[in-house]
């Protein structure tokens, strides 16, 4: 295992990084985890994708980052702007949100309506790690 994938395996230099290192870090992930065709596309006008990537099934994936601090959470208007493009705009099969904090109770019952996978600190510790399930799955 390289040192990039060794440093993955912990959510601490995760929750250091710049939001740019950190939306590098979750194509990383995605790598590792058997993806094909990851593309970093964060930035101005990115529509709300920051990694589009082909899962090892063969969908498409956008994974929108939210390199939050503890006390900043992830509202229901960030995911309503995931799930306003995810398909249309970026021709993806599932949309996963992906932060280093946690999703007010708004945020998770609208992901749960429409399907957004929600991936919180915890989760995103556990899927660093290689103890939990990445986000497509």
């Amino acid at each position: 295992m390289d040192a990039r994938n060794a440093q993955l395996r912990h959510i601490g230099p995760l929750l250091a990084m710049t939001p740019k290192a950190f939306e590098h870090a979750l194509a990383d992930l995605c790598r590792r985890d058997g993806c094909t065709k990851v593309k970093v596309v964060g930035g101005a006008g990115d529509l709300a994708a920051d990694v589009l990537a082909t899962t090892p099934t063969g969908q498409r994936i956008l994974i929108q980052a939210k390199r939050y601090g503890p006390r900043t959470f992830v509202g229901s208007q960030d995911v309503q702007k995931v799930n306003g493009t995810y398909r249309d705009v970026h021709h993806c099969d599932l949309a996963a949100v992906v932060t280093t904090s946690s999703f007010t109770k708004a945020a998770v019952a609208f992901c749960t309506q429409v399907g957004i996978r929600a991936v919180d600190q915890r989760a995103l510790a556990l899927w660093a790690d290689g103890r939990g399930r990445p986000p497509w799955a």
